[in-house]
């Protein structure tokens, strides 16, 4: 059953904690309404301002699946609020159209509470998510590059720098076997897809290795990143599994006492400064 009043509700609140700017959209004057308009979110969820007025004065016919997902995006719900939108259209939500992008706070802050270890989230078709400041110094400072960028995958296999990793070759062959199995859990996603068709066509290494259709892989134990600053870092890699999200955290450490330590220590101090220097 459609719990019209609450979805009303929902859609309503949802809207008004949004601004213009938010969704790239010109503020303008004369805005007497929080957040955005009806008829603004009826154009970024591709239906009509009609349908979405209807909606929102609770007297609305039961949205679709497509409409539902079209007000997800609109109204930028994270995953509870969208399975939440989901149980009040009346309509259960099923699994996720595709890899989960949004990290939970206590992760972000948990990375901020590593000083002495360099840590990443990683999605299941590896795009770096977040990182900490070490992590930045040790492998790249992410927040320069733009999100594509940020795949490691598409780094490894289409003639990127993969952050002066040693492993190359063991790394490339894990993560087909990850991203094979992330296909797999999300068939319908057309950024996975998209992202498999762009290795299969830019990488004769990637098309071999997924020709193999090999699903289980293991994360290496131990890494060696070479730094043009404090030179080759040989850190523990340590993966801890986000399973309602589909991530991954990745911690790299430094044996105590170390060359590796004091090279790491070194590193919080110089940070990204001397990111741009050639290997």
């Amino acid at each position: 059953m459609v719990d019209r009043r609450q979805l009303a509700d929902f859609l309503r609140t949802r809207r008004e904690r949004i601004t213009p700017a938010d969704v790239g959209l010109p503020a303008g004057h004369r805005r007497r309404t929080p957040g955005l308009r009806r008829e603004e979110v009826a154009q970024l969820a591709f239906i009509s301002t009609e349908y979405y007025t209807r909606l929102e004065q609770a007297r609305g016919p039961r949205p679709s699946r497509e409409v539902l997902a079209g007000l997800t995006r609109a109204l930028r719900l994270s995953d509870v609020e969208r399975d939440h939108l989901h149980h009040l259209a009346g309509a259960p939500p099923g699994p996720p159209p595709g890899p989960s992008r949004e990290v939970r706070p206590s992760i972000l802050a948990l990375l901020h509470r590593l000083p002495q270890a360099a840590a990443i989230v990683l999605s299941a078709t590896y795009d770096v998510l977040a990182w900490n400041d070490l992590a930045a110094a040790l492998m790249e400072d992410f927040s320069a590059l733009p999100p594509r960028d940020r795949n490691l995958v598409r780094r490894a296999f289409l003639g990127q720098r993969l952050y002066g990793v040693s492993d190359v070759d063991e790394f490339s062959a894990s993560a087909v076997r990850n991203l094979r199995a992330a296909a797999g859990r999300y068939p319908d996603d057309p950024e996975v897809a998209g992202l498999i068709r762009e290795l299969l066509d830019g990488s004769e290494e990637f098309a071999r290795l997924w020709a193999a259709h090999d699903v289980c892989a293991s994360p290496a134990p131990c890494k060696t990143f070479r730094h043009p600053v404090v030179g080759p870092v040989s850190v523990n890699c340590d993966v801890l599994d986000i399973t309602d999200r589909d991530q991954q955290v990745v911690i790299y450490t430094a044996d105590p006492g170390t060359p590796s330590e004091n090279a790491l220590r070194l590193l919080s101090v110089v940070g990204t400064q001397r990111m741009d220097a050639p290997l």
